[in-house]
C-alpha cells in the first residue's frame, strides 16, 4: 500500500469499505511505501478517526530520543491526525 500513486483511490477504497464492514484497526509503518500508505490512510479515516484504532510504527534508525519525536511528528501529518494508539518501534536494530 501507498507504492504506487495510481492504486491509491483503489487502496483507500479498501479500507473505506473494510471500515464499513467494521474493522477498527489499522496497521502501518512509515516505512510502508516510504510514507504514501499512511497517507492513504489519512485519507481512509478522514472523518471517521474516532472509529479506528491506529496503530504505526518507526525505524530502528529513528531509534534516538529526537529520531522518534521527529519520526511520530511526521507519521501524524501523513496521518492528518493529532493521534496514533500504538506506536512502535518497527524491528530491534542491532546492538553497537
Amino acid at each position: 500500500m501507498g507504492e504506487d500513486p495510481r492504486k491509491s483511490k483503489a487502496e483507500a477504497a479498501a479500507l473505506w469499505f473494510g471500515l464499513d464492514l467494521g474493522m477498527t484497526l489499522i496497521d502501518t509503518a512509515e516505512m510502508y511505501g516510504e510514507g504514501g500508505a499512511e497517507e492513504i490512510i489519512a485519507d481512509a479515516i478522514s472523518g471517521r478517526r474516532d472509529e479506528v484504532f491506529v496503530v504505526s510504527k518507526f525505524y530502528p534508525h529513528h531509534a534516538t530520543h529526537q529520531g522518534m519525536i521527529a519520526a511520530c511528528e511526521r507519521s501524524l501529518k501523513r496521518l492528518n491526525t493529532d493521534r496514533m494508539d500504538l506506536y512502535l518501534l518497527h524491528w530491534r536494530g542491532s546492538m553497537v
